[in-house]
């Protein structure tokens, strides 16, 4: 099974960029059917209101269970004192997998991290190209599995891409994703050196083509067992961790 873990969904109320309007799946359904993607991990875009838009994305995923799986997106700071009842929400209502949250959005928080902890949710943290939180959160919170998107920069940062390099080295519980990663080296080395265990495939859709960021992966030229960890069984491994994945669908 390949699992793209890393894509938007639905409407937000910004109205400035791409990533802050509309998330449309259409053509993004079909570029991942065409490349050979079974499933994949949606979240909201951008909002300023995240508790009506995991609804959005709640729908989507009711609408074709098998096809996606969802994350609730917070804000530390708009959502503070409700964190734990969005989360609740998420997973008893909408049957959500784990937690999305951006640094440019607010850093993230002790509540989210306790609220993570208590449904023993894994948490998508874009840090933004500050890979060194990546340190603090392994050591604060060692019992969490964080996802540190874009192998630590979208903004094509390899200073960021090699600080995180080590930070999948040295911490078990800091992962990655290759949604977005320009810089193919680095991603060849994010995987020799900290192993492909440590690495999710991601696409950043749907404004990064699916198959495009796939094809990536295949260009490694890893041995199939690699290769199945990154394209799927890695996120079936840290969903079991919750009890809410088997791994015999990998």
């Amino acid at each position: 099974m390949i699992i793209d873990s890393h894509c938007h969904a639905g409407h937000a109320d910004g109205l400035t960029d791409p990533w802050n309007t509309v998330a449309p799946l259409q053509d993004y359904a079909r570029r991942a059917a065409q490349a050979g993607i079974h499933k994949t991990v949606i979240f909201a875009a951008f909002d300023g209101d995240y508790a009506r838009a995991n609804g959005e994305v709640a729908q989507i995923v009711a609408a074709n269970p098998a096809r996606y799986y969802g994350f609730a997106f917070v804000h530390a700071q708009r959502d503070k004192g409700r964190i734990a009842r969005l989360i609740r929400r998420a997973v008893e209502e909408y049957g959500f997998v784990g937690i999305k949250v951006h640094f440019h959005d607010a850093p993230l928080n002790r509540e989210i991290c306790e609220a993570a902890r208590e449904w023993r949710l894994p948490i998508l943290y874009d840090v933004g190209g500050n890979v060194a939180l990546a340190q603090i959160l392994a050591e604060e919170y060692p019992d969490l599995d964080f996802i540190i998107p874009h192998l630590g920069s979208f903004a094509d940062d390899w200073r960021a891409h090699v600080g995180l390099i080590d930070h999948l080295q040295r911490h078990p519980n800091i992962y990655t994703d290759t949604s977005g990663v320009r810089r193919f080296d680095l991603l060849k080395q994010a995987v020799q050196r900290a192993g492909a265990h440590k690495v999710l495939f991601g696409s950043d859709g749907p404004w990064l083509h699916p198959g495009l960021e796939l094809h990536k992966i295949r260009l490694l030229g890893l041995p199939p067992e690699q290769e199945k960890l990154i394209t799927g069984h890695n996120f079936l491994r840290l969903l079991a961790k919750s009890g809410r994945g088997e791994l015999r669908a990998a």
